[in-house]
């Protein structure tokens, strides 16, 4: 297993499933999928001068005052590099002062409003900032017709790719996280597997790969007819070979069989798929959150069934491919927060493999190590 840090939070609002939060816990990550409760916001788009769109509802400044939530915000967005980045709205046309300007900052948060006309404008608010920020260290003022709003990372190392987090700024971002690994997709349905490792490889920009297509090539028929005749364990051992074949691909997301046939499931096949990130995509019976995460916690103590091994897991309550890139959303947001909770993750995936993915994960052995030879026990 691998080792991560202490718990985080994040929140989701997404159609059909709404994402209610993703909790990293040492040392896996996993994100609940529950029945939608709320309507839903537009996905913030990564330009320089952007569509910001807000329709949470909270609580107003002042009871009296009525609440317009807008629909479009401009903004610019700038990353220094180091701690610092700087965001700029337009006002507008109008004489604004700071007395009409109310910033609320938090550690994943952001809500910006203005008093105009006698209204309460939104002109921000995002509960998924791409990261965590200092709040007490954020200032802003007017620069003529613009809010500026500095503020300061609390990793300074993390490059921001745009103030939320959202499927542009994720696809971006996680590049310099992943740093060219592969991307295993498991779990029970190879159709949600291939369909959730096409949109991640087309938003990645990495080489979409499905372990059924490679073997049913190769065999010349599908894989339930094979199955038939050879048998699921066959089947499984094929596939097998071939995450022995794919563990030094780089820059892949490799969707694996479902259902009996997979190699997956079987908690002994794992050898070579430790040498990427693993993300089970888990269909659920739970009618709530809660339910959802404590299915996912009693899975992921369940030694016995090879999905447990996965670092990332994901439960879904139903499935529609319509909304795939939420589902892949989700996915490369809780990679994102496996990575973070211990940078030192990618570097030991590239040492286990380069090692020759002997079996070892996450306690690497020394170089000449023989899984065989159990007296050999001290890890890197």
């Amino acid at each position: 297993m691998a080792t991560s840090s202490a718990a985080a939070t994040l929140s989701f609002l997404v159609p059909y499933n709404t994402i209610k939060t993703c909790n990293v816990y040492s040392p896996k990550c996993f994100i609940a999928f529950s029945n939608p409760k709320f309507s839903t916001p537009n996905s913030l788009i990564i330009r320089r001068l952007a569509s910001c769109n807000s329709r949470i509802p909270t609580r107003p400044l002042c009871s009296s005052l009525p609440t317009v939530f807008t629909n479009t915000t401009d903004y610019e967005f700038n990353d220094s590099g180091s701690s610092e980045m700087e965001l700029r709205l337009d006002l507008g046309n109008g004489d604004i002062s700071s007395n009409d300007i109310s910033v609320d900052a938090n550690e994943s948060s952001l809500s910006i409003r203005m008093l105009q006309y006698g209204s309460l404008q939104t002109l921000m608010e995002t509960s998924a900032l791409y990261g965590k920020i200092k709040p007490t260290e954020t200032i802003w003022y007017i620069d003529d017709d613009q809010l500026v709003i500095n503020l300061k990372k609390q990793d300074p190392e993390l490059k921001w790719p745009d103030i939320v987090e959202s499927w542009e700024s994720l696809t971006t971002g996680i590049k310099q996280l992943l740093k060219g690994t592969s991307i295993y997709l498991v779990g029970e349905s190879t159709e949600i597997n291939q369909t959730i490792a096409r949109e991640l490889a087309v938003g990645l920009g990495y080489t979409p790969l499905s372990t059924m297509e490679l073997l049913e090539t190769y065999v010349k028929e599908s894989i339930d007819s094979w199955a038939s005749r050879e048998g699921s364990d066959n089947v499984a051992e094929s596939e097998s070979a071939i995450f022995e074949s794919l563990s030094s691909h780089a820059r892949a997301v490799i969707a694996t069989l479902g259902e009996k046939h997979g190699a997956a499931r079987r908690a002994n096949k794992w050898r070579h798929l430790f040498a990427g990130f693993t993300v089970w995509l888990s269909q659920s019976e739970a009618t709530d959150e809660d339910t959802a995460k404590e299915e996912a916690r009693m899975q992921m103590q369940d030694d016995l069934q090879g999905y447990s091994n996965a670092e990332v897991v994901v439960k879904l309550a139903g499935w529609d491919p319509t909304y795939s890139k939420k589902v892949a959303q989700a996915s490369l947001s809780a990679l994102k927060q496996l990575i973070l909770s211990d940078k030192n993750l990618t570097g030991k995936k590239s040492l286990y493999v380069r090692l020759g993915c002997r079996g070892d994960w996450p306690d690497i052995k020394p170089p000449g190590w023989d899984p065989s030879n159990p007296d050999v026990s001290s890890a890197l």
